[in-house]
C-alpha cells in the first residue's frame, strides 16, 4: 500500500501544507525541502497519480522588465516583439500572463510584492538594465525564475540572451571587409551588460583582421536617436578625429550618428559607413536603411516562456545559459 501525503509529512517532520505545496509544484517551500519531500515520497512509494499530486497545469507568470535608467527597457519595438512571444507561449501553456515593470530608483520590496500578489507562478525577469546586486531582491523569494536579457557569472537562475559577441563581430567583421579600414565604434555611455558582450565582439573582430585595437576610435554616446545625434553633433563640431566607419552598439545609436553626420556635410556610406544592432523597424526605412544585426526577439519570448513552465512544473533543473544566434542584414549604410 503506498504512504499518504499525512503520512509522508509525519516522517519527515514537516507539516501537512508543505508536503502537499512539495507535491503538487506551488511555491511556499524552499527548493531543498521540494526536493527532500519528492525524493522521500518516491522512496516510500506515494501514489504521483492521486489529483493531489499531479502537476499544476495553467496558473499566472509575471514579466517583470526591470528598469534602472530607463534608456533601453520601455515602448520599444524590441520589447514588444520580446513580449509578443511571451504572450504566444503563455496561451500555449494555458498561463495567463502579468506585465509590471520595476522602478530601481522606488521601493523595490514594495513593488515586488505588489507585483506577486496575490499569485505568481513565476517570473521571467527582463534584465537588460540590471546589475548583479539589482538580483539580491529576487533571491530572497522562492518561486521559479528566468532571467531574460542578460547573463552573471555566480548565480542560480537559467538565462536566455543574445548572443552579443558573435552579433558584433559579425557586424565588425562586415564593415572591416567592405571599407578596408580599421573600423571606430560608437559605444553606448550607459553601462548595459550586453554592450559588453558586443564591446568583445567589436574588438575580436578587429584583431582577427590584424588591427591594433588601440587604433579604433571609439565615441561614446547616449543609446537613443537624439541623444546619440547631440553627442555627435558636438563630437562633430569639436573637430574630433573620426572614422571612416563605425559599428554601433544598437539601432538608436547608429540612426542618430548618421542624421549628425548627415547634417554635417557626410556622405553615408561614402564618406562613413555605419552599421547598427537590433534591426528594429525604423532602421529599414532611415536614409539609406540601416545595415544592422537581427535579434530574433520574438523566439526568444518564447524560449523564455518555454523555460519557466519547464521550472514551474519540474523543479529539479540544473541551471542553462541559452545564448541566441543572431544574422547580418545588409542594407545601403555600408
Amino acid at each position: 500500500m503506498s504512504i499518504t501525503a499525512k503520512e509522508l509529512a509525519k516522517k519527515l517532520n514537516l507539516s501537512a501544507a508543505a508536503v502537499s505545496m512539495a507535491l503538487s509544484g506551488k511555491h511556499g517551500v524552499s527548493n531543498e525541502t521540494r526536493k527532500a519531500v519528492i525524493a522521500a515520497a518516491e522512496e516510500f512509494g506515494y501514489d504521483f497519480s492521486r489529483p493531489s499530486a499531479k502537476r499544476k497545469i495553467g496558473g499566472t507568470i509575471c514579466f517583470i522588465l526591470y528598469k534602472r535608467q530607463g534608456a533601453i527597457v520601455g515602448d520599444t519595438p524590441f520589447f514588444s516583439q520580446l513580449t509578443e512571444g511571451i504572450e504566444n507561449g503563455c496561451k500555449a501553456g494555458g498561463y495567463k500572463l502579468r506585465i509590471a515593470y520595476l522602478y530601481k530608483s522606488e521601493s523595490l520590496d514594495t513593488q515586488l510584492r505588489d507585483i506577486i500578489y496575490p499569485y505568481c507562478d513565476g517570473i521571467i525577469l527582463l534584465g537588460t538594465e540590471m546589475l548583479r546586486d539589482d538580483l539580491s531582491i529576487f533571491e530572497k523569494i522562492n518561486i521559479p525564475l528566468v532571467l531574460l536579457d542578460v547573463y552573471f557569472d555566480n548565480i542560480k537562475y537559467d538565462c536566455i540572451l543574445i548572443n552579443n559577441m558573435q552579433g558584433a563581430f559579425i557586424a565588425t567583421d562586415y564593415l572591416i571587409t567592405r571599407t578596408q579600414s580599421q573600423p571606430g565604434y560608437l559605444h553606448s555611455s550607459y553601462h548595459i551588460e550586453n554592450f559588453v558582450g558586443r564591446a568583445d565582439g567589436f574588438y575580436k573582430a578587429v584583431r582577427h583582421h590584424g588591427m591594433s585595437t588601440s587604433k579604433s576610435i571609439v565615441h561614446r554616446l547616449t543609446p537613443s536617436v537624439d541623444g546619440a545625434f547631440a553627442d555627435m553633433l558636438r563630437l562633430l563640431e569639436s573637430g574630433e578625429d573620426m572614422a571612416r566607419s563605425y559599428f554601433a552598439d544598437n539601432d538608436f545609436i547608429a540612426i542618430g550618428a548618421i542624421k549628425a553626420f548627415k547634417s554635417f556635410g557626410k556622405r553615408i556610406p561614402e564618406d562613413v559607413a555605419i552599421i547598427g544592432f537590433d534591426n528594429i523597424p525604423m532602421s529599414s526605412y532611415t536614409d539609406p536603411p540601416l545595415s544592422t544585426i537581427n535579434v530574433p526577439k520574438q523566439y526568444m519570448g518564447e524560449t523564455a516562456i518555454k523555460k519557466i513552465i519547464e521550472l514551474i512544473t519540474n523543479h529539479n533543473q540544473v541551471n542553462v545559459k541559452i545564448e541566441i544566434g543572431t544574422s547580418l542584414i545588409k542594407r545601403k549604410s555600408t
